[in-house]
């Protein structure tokens, strides 16, 4: 199954058509660190992530993991671990994934910039909204729509982006 994203507002899965939201700058084949634009392409879904405490177990096919309090996502190009999960508390290297808010209780991330290019890009999600306003370069769904997603798709499924 292919999850398609033809354009800044719209996700369709299946015979779902669901409004989403993108990066700022819409979409962009040439992604870099701090943009504000979606990368266009054709990604794998890699984990499904979510707050315990929150949503309980999402039952999804996707592999998953409890999101930890020390959970963060290294947003530095410099850094190793560049587009990596972490476990720190140093806020330079981070996107926090234990949030106050509610938009990582599930994100799911995808294989954009897994050869961990620097400044080709980090944390590119799919990940919770409730008033579709423009993210940093993630996909964002309402939580029903998000609810869907998590039914229909599993290891096997791909996003194109654009």
């Amino acid at each position: 199954m292919i999850i398609h994203v033809p354009n800044k507002n719209t996700l369709i899965i299946d015979e779902f058509k669901l409004r989403c939201c993108v990066g700022k700058k819409g979409l962009n084949s040439n992604k870099k660190e701090g943009d504000y634009s979606t990368p266009k392409g054709l990604f794998n879904l890699r984990k499904l992530y979510f707050r315990k405490d929150r949503v309980g177990i999402p039952n999804c096919k996707l592999n998953k993991k409890k999101i930890k309090k020390d959970m963060a996502w290294c947003d530095d190009p410099k850094h190793k671990k560049y587009n990596e999960e972490i476990k720190t508390k140093n806020k330079n290297l981070r996107e926090n994934l234990y949030r106050k808010d509610y938009k990582y209780d599930y994100f799911i991330s995808i294989s954009h910039n897994e050869r961990k290019t620097p400044s080709k890009g980090s944390a590119v999600f799919i990940h919770l909204t409730d008033q579709y306003k423009p993210t940093s370069g993630c996909i964002a769904l309402r939580k029903k729509d998000f609810e869907i997603l998590l039914k229909l798709i599993d290891k096997k499924t791909k996003i194109k982006i654009g």
